[in-house]
């Protein structure tokens, strides 16, 4: 049994988009030292959720708690960085803007770990997936308690795929936790320590993963 207090809960939280409801009234907690999967079809409500908890959309009804000090990470489906700025230009500004003490030291770090295209050009220019690794480092400036993936390897090679578990891994093992959508059974098998199954827009049970 858990004890003490989540890093990030949703209470009640729950979207409309006009007369639609994306995301009914839902209960999610993530605890330190754990990895949630949230599986389901597409338009189930996965990303509405994920995107709840992020702080990227304001609840129609219900809140969205974080524990005090924690910082989030999120990185979404749809690219968040600058397209006319670099690789190196967007880690920099995001670096200042998370308030990293050595801001360039940082990008350079996270530029070299991803394995990012140094040089200064758009990263409008650049492949889906290195856009995708672009966000996950920008994501992980900060040092996240929480870090929340939206579909991360839907356009990763099966060498990067690994690298983005293990990085899931290193959070969760540091006392983080990581919430991530899927439509990938193998992701769900070797990395959730529990599985939330939306359907239409509803949270069902959570389940340890088969």
């Amino acid at each position: 049994m858990s004890v003490g207090h989540p890093l990030l809960a949703a209470r009640g939280a729950g979207r409309r988009f006009g007369a639609r409801t994306a995301l009914e009234p839902t209960d999610l907690e993530l605890w330190a030292g754990e990895i949630v999967a949230l599986v389901g079809a597409n338009g189930a409500g996965k990303s509405t959720l994920l995107g709840l908890l992020a702080g990227a959309l304001p609840p129609s009804f219900g809140a969205v708690v974080r524990a005090e000090g924690v910082r989030v990470g999120w990185v979404p489906q749809r690219s968040a960085h600058y397209g006319r700025l670099s690789a190196l230009e967007n880690l920099e500004l995001f670096a200042r803007l998370e308030r990293e003490p050595e801001p360039g030291d940082a990008a350079r770090r996270l530029l070299e770990r991803f394995e990012l295209p140094a040089e200064r050009r758009p990263t409008s220019g650049l492949s889906v997936g290195n856009r995708q690794r672009l966000d996950l480092a920008i994501a992980l400036l900060g040092r996240p308690r929480v870090l929340l993936l939206d579909e991360p390897t839907a356009s990763l090679d099966a060498a990067r795929r690994h690298d983005l578990w293990e990085t899931m891994a290193q959070v969760r093992d540091a006392g983080g936790a990581v919430c991530f959508a899927t439509q990938n059974a193998d992701e769900v098998e070797r990395l959730a320590d529990r599985v939330g199954v939306l359907r239409d827009g509803r949270l069902g049970a959570e389940t340890p993963p088969a």
